[in-house]
């Protein structure tokens, strides 16, 4: 049987719970479908709860492939997805965020708590320090999201954050919208964060 040809894979960090309003799961379902329509395979954490499990089911049942990746420490706590294409039990949470970050050609934040926003922002982070090119992508559903967006244009305000550096955060409020411009996106050339004469 010939291997189906897919246009890359996106890694989405999501919250382990399903959050206080069905918008959250909602937009989870709808990048799922997002992402086996435009051919591209899931990385994610490998949990069967929260938003975790709504985008990773939603993939699976639209006939796309999941890659979950998941620490031996976590296997019981977040409860391991044993129904995916691929589940990766590593040995701790640096292991879990290189391979999932290896794996990816993009990244995507559901909403979540205070472990997807640590990996976000580490994804970015390395993004800004130039170790790789890959687009990074907020997806800011309900305004979920709102507070994180003025603070990062604040951080630029108060000249901790330059704007090439804050334009390697896309934000939007629908998948579509949000894989569209990942398509067109070229890493902005960005030699240094602040000029030591502006500091």
């Amino acid at each position: 049987m010939s291997q189906v040809s897919t246009n890359g894979r996106i890694c989405v960090f999501s919250g382990s719970s399903s959050g206080a309003r069905p918008e959250y799961a909602e937009a989870a379902c709808r990048l799922g479908e997002a992402l086996v329509q435009r051919r591209y395979e899931l990385v994610y954490g490998g949990a069967n709860v929260g938003l975790m499990a709504a985008v990773a089911n939603t993939v699976l049942n639209c006939g796309g492939r999941v890659t979950g990746v998941i620490p031996e420490a976590l296997v019981h706590k977040e409860v391991a997805h044993y129904g995916l294409s691929e589940l990766r039990v590593v040995a701790s949470m640096h292991e879990r965020k290189a391979t999932m970050a290896e794996l990816a050609d993009g990244f995507i934040a559901l909403p979540g708590g205070l472990g997807t926003l640590e990996e976000f922002f580490e994804v970015l982070t390395w993004a800004q320090l130039g170790l790789h090119s890959k687009p990074c992508g907020l997806l800011n559903v309900a305004g979920y999201y709102d507070h994180i967006v003025d603070f990062l244009d604040f951080a630029v305000s108060q000249r901790f954050l330059n704007t090439g550096h804050r334009s390697m955060s896309m934000v939007e409020s629908e998948p579509d919208a949000l894989l569209d411009r990942f398509l067109c996106y070229q890493a902005p050339a960005v030699g240094k964060w602040i000029d030591r004469e502006q500091a």
